[in-house]
């Protein structure tokens, strides 16, 4: 099952990319809005159907650690391997608002956490705090639209036009190719973590949170080797926003979420710390580099092992 997702997600990860490219030229948005919404919502959709499912057998603990572990291999893992591939350049105008927009939400978890459960209300403006960011995502793009145009113009101008159709089926096959991937591998993965009596906590920051991060690991790759700065950023963005506002606000809604003492002593704020620390370079246009990558893949490892042999776990 591992072999088989891994195949399907780097499939995926190609025919989401191309997509995702085509019908930024078409419809005059810049691929950043793309990856945002289409590419960084779309390729939460694992994280979604496993906490949504986790919270309902009654293991919250799945359900918080998938998208707290997820956030932070989301900057420490995808785009360390991502900048290491291909450094990564930032033009600070385009992700400013996203930026603050996913330290917000940031702050809003741990601010949930310290609390002892995400509630019902808690989940319903969750979620409304959400259509209002697309909302107005989408307005400002619109406006920026001649800006954007002569931009992806000059990004994609030698790669083939697809019409839009064409494109939204490549998208929705390669996101339907993702999430199938991502499934089987989480199902491989947990069940080889269980025999060796792994707690839900540890499983869900880790194993569980990786495997349901590969749709954004397989596109961030795609898009460092066609050297699509903008589309790896966006699409983290958009995932580590989709995953608190949405997932967890969704969640919310069907069952109330009660947050562990480890996630609210130890792993939110790791996972703030992360958000802080990529802020950092976004806000300042600084360059991700390839040695930035490594310090980044390096804490990533660190972080894993405290969580089996440290206090974390």
């Amino acid at each position: 099952m591992i072999l088989g997702g891994l195949l399907l997600l780097f499939l995926g990860g190609e025919g989401l990319i191309k997509g995702a490219v085509s019908l930024a030229r078409n419809f005059g948005l810049s691929r950043l809005m793309v990856s945002v919404v289409v590419v960084g919502f779309g390729t939460s959709m694992p994280e979604m159907t496993v906490s949504v499912g986790a919270a309902l057998k009654g293991a919250s603990d799945i359900a918080i650690g998938n998208v707290v572990g997820s956030n932070i291999a989301n900057i420490l893992l995808i785009i360390g391997l991502a900048s290491v591939l291909y450094p990564i350049t930032i033009v600070v105008n385009a992700v400013k608002r996203d930026t603050f927009v996913m330290l917000g939400a940031n702050l809003v978890l741990c601010g949930l956490a310290l609390t002892g459960i995400i509630s019902f209300w808690a989940g319903v403006l969750m979620f409304i705090a959400l259509i209002g960011y697309i909302a107005l995502s989408y307005h400002q793009d619109k406006k920026r639209s001649a800006i954007t145009i002569q931009h992806i113009e000059q990004d994609v101008e030698s790669e083939p036009q697809l019409k839009p159709f064409k494109a939204s089926v490549y998208s929705l096959v390669g996101l339907g190719l993702l999430i199938g991937g991502a499934y089987m591998v989480v199902e491989g993965a947990v069940s080889i973590a269980i025999g060796f009596g792994i707690s839900e906590a540890v499983i869900g920051l880790t194993i569980v949170a990786v495997g349901t991060s590969l749709p954004e690991l397989a596109t961030a790759l795609v898009a460092a080797y066609r050297r699509h700065s903008d589309v790896i950023i966006g699409n983290i963005l958009g995932s580590s926003i989709f995953n608190i506002l949405a997932i967890l606000g969704v969640t919310a809604m069907i069952s109330p979420i009660p947050v562990a003492t480890q996630f609210a002593r130890y792993d939110v704020w790791v996972m703030l710390g992360v958000a802080v620390f990529l802020s950092i370079y976004l806000l300042r246009g600084l360059t991700i580099g390839r040695v930035s990558g490594l310090a980044m893949l390096l804490a990533y490892c660190g972080y894993t092992v405290w969580l089996y042999v440290g206090t974390g776990g």
